[in-house]
């Protein structure tokens, strides 16, 4: 009877993984097809033409691209470091009794719906850019910051849930040779719990890449690539939210499917490539 259960089990989990692996391809192989006339009308040309016009219908993925790849670098700019000290200030000083309700508090975050966050960041962040910069406040910048205050909850949950796997005894060992705390946290936690900080990262990278409704509010959606972070901009996300039910043409709707097809690819990417190196580095240490 074991047997059978333990066949059953290892069974039932293999076409659980398979079919996870088949979603994957099916949502893929949706996209392709939806976005074959516009691959087959600009080619190549899609990704590196910086000019969307639907009215001339005219489709550069260029502007979007950058948006996203530049806001999500933000985003992670600046809730690494935070995220970081977080989880160490919840494993490693803060008092017990404190422990359990700021932990809370931060994995709470983690369930605010992303359009109040985006509300927030248009009534408080936004006026707080147009006074210190200038413009409108709808920037890359404004999309930034509130993209890492919701990447924040996740990365500091699971670096701090990382962090609390640590044998204590290894801790111990590191006080009892004359290690102060900075030397612990340094030496000994971080390079224990590294595989589990990193995947946090990369879960976060996830989620702030593909955001859509939050980063709407605060971007706005100009097709336009400036150096200049207080500036309008757009990303993929931004875009389909904006003109996915304006779309009134057979190619400007092809085309945004051309441009979910590449957040699809340009995610799966980013992700993969963090995550294979990260794998090659832990093989080679």
């Amino acid at each position: 009877m074991s047997i059978f259960i333990d066949k059953f089990f290892a069974n039932t989990t293999r076409f659980i993984a398979f079919g996870i692996l088949l979603l994957v391809a099916w949502i893929f192989s949706v996209l392709f097809e939806h976005s074959l006339e516009s691959i087959k009308a600009f080619g190549f040309l899609f990704i590196t033409e910086d000019k969307w016009a639907p009215n001339l219908e005219k489709f550069g993925a260029l502007p979007a691209i950058y948006g996203s790849v530049i806001s999500t670098f933000l985003a992670m700019i600046l809730a690494v470091p935070l995220a970081i000290g977080v989880a160490i200030f919840l494993s490693e000083i803060a008092h017990a009794k404190l422990k359990a309700p700021v932990g809370v508090s931060i994995e709470l975050l983690a369930a605010i719906p992303s359009v109040v966050y985006g509300m927030w960041g248009l009534f408080y962040f936004v006026p707080i850019i147009r006074d210190i910069f200038g413009g409108v406040g709808i920037s890359m910048l404004s999309a930034g910051i509130v993209l890492s205050v919701m990447i924040l909850p996740f990365m500091a949950a699971i670096t701090r849930d990382a962090m609390n796997t640590t044998p204590d005894i290894l801790k111990e060992s590191a006080y009892a040779l004359g290690g102060t705390k900075w030397d612990v946290v340094k030496d000994i936690i971080i390079p224990y719990a590294k595989a589990g900080i990193i995947g946090s990262f990369i879960l976060a990278l996830g989620r702030a890449i593909g955001e859509t409704m939050a980063v709407t509010f605060v971007m706005g959606n100009v097709h336009k690539i400036s150096i200049d972070l207080t500036q309008p901009a757009t990303s993929i996300p931004v875009t389909l939210a904006n003109e996915f039910a304006e779309a009134d043409s057979a190619l400007y709707y092809s085309s945004l499917f051309e441009l979910s097809l590449l957040l699809l690819v340009v995610s799966f990417t980013i992700i993969s490539v963090a995550k294979f190196y990260f794998l090659r580095r832990k093989r080679v240490i």
